[in-house]
């Protein structure tokens, strides 16, 4: 084992929960997201358990933000469509990952207008219109 520094912390994880890549979000960027759902909201919608939605976030096909005065998770409710995670919504975050966005650059990316959609990047892949988000998204590494 590797010695810790004198008055070095260890971290701590409750035991309810499993690691995973979780971001607190600033106030900007919580009010370019319209709506948010909580993990067990998504577990509805999909029709699974929370287990499955956490490892979601833990895969990075979805992402959760801690909002609110309780911290709760939370997922933009148009990342989920129809009993699924929207039609290539992983994909783009998979490229925006790749491209060195954190979690909250690419919320910020996913829900900033774009003219060129027009809307923004979340409402394109609501509309079934990964293709054009997903060739914004490689034009970034550009």
């Amino acid at each position: 084992r590797a010695a810790r520094a004198p008055g070095a912390r260890l971290p701590t994880v409750s035991p309810r929960w499993q690691a995973c890549s979780v971001t607190e979000i600033d106030a900007k960027i919580d009010a370019l997201v319209p709506a948010w759902l909580t993990l067990p909201d998504v577990a509805e919608r999909l029709g699974v358990e929370v287990t499955r939605v956490r490892q979601l976030v833990k895969e990075g096909q979805l992402i959760a933000v801690r909002r609110g005065e309780n911290r709760v998770l939370q997922v933009p409710e148009e990342f989920i469509g129809e009993g699924r995670v929207v039609k290539g919504l992983v994909g783009t975050l998979t490229l925006l990952k790749d491209d060195g966005f954190s979690d909250e650059e690419m919320l910020e990316w996913l829900f900033t207008p774009d003219p060129s959609l027009p809307g923004t990047p979340a409402q394109a892949l609501s509309e079934n219109r990964g293709t054009e988000v997903k060739r914004r998204a490689q034009a970034l590494a550009v």
